[in-house]
């Protein structure tokens, strides 16, 4: 493994949580300012998925952490993406590739759901980008929270859904997102 400042930056940022996400205290996924590596940029939003964690930089050296749930394996989204859009009470369609993993469930909804309160998508999402095309992995509300500390979805990252309003109201269009 290559040795970069990204590397670096991201490693001290997972330091502080290795051990408190492993404890089975469900605390441990509730908002918490905390200190990260002062290098890292404002305004980023870093996602630690096997500790389930989301890490918004509110300034140098500080960001408020959520705890989260994420994709199951071998559906999870890597790497960086851009925030190009955000929406309120967002309407949800499965993607013709969930529908064909798993008819069962989702053919129903093939012709979508409207955004409120029984939405899967939540009360909010940020739409993650790469190369200016939607990845279809999207941060989102749930309606099921018991599910924040898990790796059950179909590749989305969620949070509670008072969690993804306060983030939502801090994070901008353009925002980078990296999920390590």
């Amino acid at each position: 493994m290559t040795i970069t400042r990204r590397s670096l930056l991201l490693a001290g940022l997972m330091a502080p949580v290795a051990h408190t996400a492993r404890a089975h205290d469900r605390s441990v996924y509730l908002p918490t300012e905390v200190r990260v590596h002062p290098g890292l940029i404002p305004g980023d939003i870093y996602v630690i998925p096997e500790d389930y964690h989301l890490y918004h930089i509110r300034r140098p050296g500080v960001a408020m952490r959520y705890g989260v749930g994420v994709g199951r394996a071998g559906l999870e989204f890597k790497g960086a993406a851009v925030i190009q859009r955000k929406a309120e009470w967002p309407s949800w369609r499965p993607t013709d590739d969930m529908i064909a993993r798993e008819p069962d469930k989702y053919a129903q909804y093939a012709d979508g759901v409207p955004g409120g309160p029984e939405n899967p998508l939540g009360a909010r999402a940020l739409y993650l980008y790469r190369n200016g095309r939607d990845t279809y992995y999207r941060i989102h509300g749930t309606t099921n929270p018991e599910t924040i500390g898990s790796s059950v979805s179909n590749g989305c990252i969620r949070l509670r859904n008072e969690d993804v309003m306060a983030l939502y109201e801090n994070v901008a269009i353009g925002s980078h997102v990296t999920v390590v």
